[in-house]
């Protein structure tokens, strides 16, 4: 009888690899409809994300958003506004050139998706006839529609990377909200039945006796290593 491979166990997202709820308590996105001035709550934790959230309320309503730097409990932001200050939520219209913004929203109302990582922010580059230009840290610019709305500033959490784990404990529960494998063993150490690679033969990572390019047929599971090419050899013609 066969046994499934770690590979395959991992793609039906059983209990052990699934991204659990309790990671990302907090639903993010900004309010529709609703303008003027609103008042930071809390600043709360979020174990699934690399920044803090900052809770906010304004007309009674209350929403997440991700915190910028230097944000204090019981600031007052501006929403849908024009007033250039970190924090404050406006239309990449109502942004001048040369801003930091973070998390944008890809098209208006999804309450936004990109650059919300720890540390990160874009720039508003130019300005165009039917879209604003917004240039990413990899340098790649994306044109947005002018109503999609950003927060000016950056991002919180940069310095997290700054500051060793000390211990593998503290890897183990950083990946396992994710739903990470932690610790990642080599694969020629697994048992045949855990990995292609496992098993007694070819252990030696310079000279093994297994190939390290899977077949074209080769299931999911098995689909590991170097990709094989379409073709090879010298084309004919």
């Amino acid at each position: 009888m066969g046994k499934r491979i770690i590979q395959q166990r991992r793609g039906k997202g059983g209990l052990t690899y699934r991204v659990r709820a309790s990671a990302f308590p907090f639903k993010l996105g900004y309010p529709q409809k609703i303008e003027g001035v609103c008042k930071v709550v809390k600043l709360v934790n979020s174990p699934g994300h690399s920044a803090p959230l900052a809770k906010i309320q304004i007309k009674g309503i209350t929403f997440y958003n991700i915190a910028n730097y230097g944000l204090i409990e019981g600031q007052d932001l501006d929403l849908g506004g024009n007033e250039i200050k970190d924090g404050n939520i406006l239309q990449l219209s109502n942004i001048p050139l040369g801003s930091k913004v973070f998390n944008i929203e890809s098209t208006p109302g999804d309450g936004g998706k990109l650059l919300r990582v720890g540390g990160s922010s874009a720039r508003i580059s130019k300005v165009e006839k039917n879209g604003i230009g917004v240039m990413f840290p990899s340098k790649k610019e994306k044109i947005f529609t002018p109503e999609c709305r950003a927060t000016i500033g950056t991002v919180a959490g940069s310095g997290r990377l700054d500051k060793p784990l000390f211990k593998a404990g503290k890897n183990f529960h950083i990946k396992k909200v994710r739903g990470k494998l932690y610790p990642r063993t080599s694969a020629v150490c697994m048992n045949v039945n855990d990995h292609p690679f496992g098993s007694g033969r070819g252990k030696n990572l310079t000279h093994g006796t297994k190939g390290k390019v899977p077949k074209l047929n080769a299931p999911p599971g098995a689909k590991v290593g170097t990709l094989r090419p379409r073709r090879t050899g010298r084309k004919k013609r």
